[in-house]
């Protein structure tokens, strides 16, 4: 992405307005579109053509921005990551592949898909390399989505 940029921005803006959903992370955001943060409208990014803007955000997860507002997930919180290297691919295989397998893009779906994306990434930074990845199981990534639902549900008490 840092190429596309750097060396070939008019081309990377024109294949912008034909991508749906642009995932990428904070530091090619801000290099893009000369934004530390995208704006909460998305007024820069879709005016290209784009629908959904996904900025990783390492270790502070991810954040979902798109006509209809703002969506941020945390990183799911480990006791001890140890490779950093792959998770926000690892973020990106397991949103897409999310989206993917339910065949939908509403914003529940994007959403749901934020969360595994998250899920995925923490199951990279367990171990170096793959190694963590190569065992895992679907059943660890559901039981891994519930727990994160745990993590980040609460209920407003009017008080």
């Amino acid at each position: 992405m840092n190429y596309w940029i750097e060396r070939s921005n008019a081309e990377l803006r024109e294949t912008l307005k034909h991508v749906d959903i642009l995932m990428i992370n904070d530091s090619e955001n801000a290099r893009a579109f000369e934004r530390a943060q995208p704006a909460p409208s998305g007024q820069a990014h879709f005016q290209d053509g784009t629908t959904t803007l996904i900025v990783k955000r390492g270790e502070y997860g991810a954040m979902m921005v798109d006509k209809r507002g703002v969506f941020c997930v945390p990183a799911f919180p480990l006791e001890e990551p140890h490779d950093p290297t792959g998770a926000g691919d690892s973020f990106a295989g397991g949103f897409m592949g999310y989206l993917a397998g339910c065949g939908d893009k509403s914003d529940a779906s994007l959403r749901r898909a934020m969360v595994y994306g998250s899920v995925l990434g923490s199951f990279a930074v367990e171990k170096f390399g793959l190694d963590r990845l190569r065992h895992l199981k679907r059943s660890e990534i559901h039981a891994r989505a519930r727990h994160f639902l745990k993590l980040t549900q609460f209920k407003i008490i009017n008080g």
